[in-house]
């Protein structure tokens, strides 16, 4: 139940995204474009990733018994696939988050999306996509490559979240207009100031990166700590099951080395 209100409410803030008033006056304010982006790229993957697409799809799609190859059999090469391995690696899912919006916005790429239609799906296809990835690989519960180690993770968010404040601080204090061809053109009565709408837009983008990222530390804490049960449950069993042979291993061990060191101090006290 929770998951599936959770897929729900993430289409839901992607339609207000993409058909409210982001969208709206995202095309001519960059304020506006601004609250698009980080609902697009930091809010809606976190519910899509917490509704586990994968997982119900592999419970609900049947195996083929014939050898042949189904959509249940796509799947699963998909997801343990070399490709989604190195996508899935944290750095490179980090890099990619942070390194394609300083492309994007610094470069010709912005004022074609807002001049074209087929550059604005585009942008936002692909900055959904990166954010999914970059949820997916801190808190994400659909089977895939190996997830690293709760600290590490929490260590990649952090370092993401401080690249990002960057990118507002830098557009908060900027004096250079981005898109400066198309936003001068527009002379909307109430956007007088581009500039100034924009460092708003940057102050926007430090403001509401601020809840996405304390969900994501919340959610990657909450994983590390399900982690740990699991491990400690796994230890208990194998250890149920052959008598804490681990334990027993671990104590002749230290009593060789005592029984060593012994030996090796007797030797020494001997004339």
């Amino acid at each position: 139940m929770v998951r599936t209100l959770s897929w729900l409410a993430g289409h839901a803030v992607f339609l207000y995204a993409t058909q409210g008033y982001p969208a709206v006056y995202g095309k001519v304010m960059f304020s506006a474009h601004m609250i698009m982006h980080m609902l697009i790229g930091m809010t809606v993957p976190i519910f899509l990733v917490l509704g586990a697409p994968s997982t119900l799809a592999l419970r609900v799609l049947k195996a083929r018994t014939d050898g042949s190859f189904g959509w249940r059999e796509l799947l699963l090469a998909c997801l343990h696939s070399r490709w989604l391995q190195f996508w899935a690696n944290p750095i490179v899912a980090a890099i990619n988050f942070f390194a394609s919006l300083i492309l994007f916005y610094y470069s010709g790429l912005f004022e074609l999306a807002l001049r074209t239609h087929t550059g604005h799906v585009l942008m936002v296809v692909h900055f959904l996509l990166a954010g999914y990835g970059f949820a997916w690989v801190l808190c994400g519960i659909d089977p895939g490559p190996r997830k690293w180690p709760g600290v590490m993770r929490l260590i990649i968010l952090v370092a993401t979240l401080g690249f990002h404040a960057w990118f507002g601080i830098a557009l908060m204090s900027g004096e250079d207009l981005l898109a400066a061809s198309f936003f001068p053109e527009m002379s909307l009565p109430y956007v007088p100031d581009p500039l100034a709408d924009q460092k708003l837009g940057g102050g926007i983008t430090w403001g509401i990166a601020e809840l996405p990222t304390l969900a994501l530390a919340l959610l990657v804490t909450a994983s590390w700590m399900r982690e740990d049960t699991a491990e400690a449950r796994r230890k208990d069993r194998a250890a149920d099951r052959d008598d804490d042979a681990e334990l027993r291993a671990y104590n002749e061990r230290l009593n060789r080395l005592a029984q060593h060191d012994h030996r090796s101090t007797t030797r020494k006290d001997l004339p």
